[in-house]
């Protein structure tokens, strides 16, 4: 099943609604932020993984979406990582 949300509120539902295997966020999303959604969802659900999509990438947003319970940030500019990124996460998964 896949689901999609307009801002980080939407997410937040969809997350509750789907429980999907991962989510794909982006930073930049109206009424909530990429981060803000990403702490809501972490504290709801722990064990949900979670990937920040972003045109955004720095260091200190890497360890920001890390704390927040995202495990990997990746450029836009780069769809090649991102398919390996979410290969690598799926297959992974508790």
């Amino acid at each position: 099943m896949c689901g999609e949300g307009v801002d980080g509120r939407e997410a937040i539902e969809k997350a509750q609604l789907l429980n999907p295997d991962l989510i794909i966020m982006d930073l930049s999303m109206p009424n909530m932020n990429g981060l803000e959604a990403a702490r809501e969802i972490r504290r709801t659900h722990p064990n949900m993984r979670m990937l920040m999509f972003t045109t955004f990438n720095t260091p200190a947003l890497e360890k920001e979406a890390a704390a927040a319970g995202c495990a990997a940030v990746v450029s836009k500019s780069d769809v090649q990582l991102l398919f390996r990124s979410i290969g690598h996460l799926l297959n992974f998964r508790n």
